[in-house]
C-alpha cells in the first residue's frame, strides 16, 4: 500500500473485499476512529452477502466495547456458553463457528 492512501489504495482495499470469501471487522478504538475502516464495511455490505459479513468486537481493560450503532446490523462472534465461539445474529440466533 502507499504510504498516503490515494485512488489506487482504495481499488486494492475494495478488490480484496471483493475476493475474499468472508468480511472480518475487528471493532477496536482505532478501527471506532478511523476513516477508513467505516468505508470498508459499507463498500463490503454493497458487495458481500449480509450472512458473510461479521463482526468481532472487543473490550478494553476497564470494559469499555467499541463500535458504531451500524455494527449492529451483523453478525457477531461471541464466546459460547458451551466453549469455544459462537456466531451470533442481530436476532439472538446463534450457531458455533465449527458450524459454519
Amino acid at each position: 500500500m502507499p504510504s498516503t492512501p490515494n485512488r489506487e489504495t482504495a481499488q486494492k482495499i475494495k478488490n480484496r473485499i471483493e475476493r475474499l470469501d468472508w468480511f472480518l471487522y475487528l471493532a477496536t478504538a482505532n478501527s471506532a476512529s478511523s476513516r477508513w475502516c467505516p468505508w470498508e464495511i459499507g463498500y463490503a455490505d454493497g458487495v458481500k452477502d449480509i450472512d458473510k459479513i461479521v463482526i468481532v468486537p472487543t473490550r478494553d481493560s476497564v470494559g469499555h466495547s467499541y463500535g458504531n450503532e451500524y455494527l449492529e446490523l451483523y453478525r457477531k462472534v461471541y464466546p459460547a456458553k458451551g466453549g469455544g465461539y459462537g456466531v451470533f445474529y442481530p436476532d439472538n440466533r446463534g450457531m458455533l463457528l465449527g458450524n459454519l
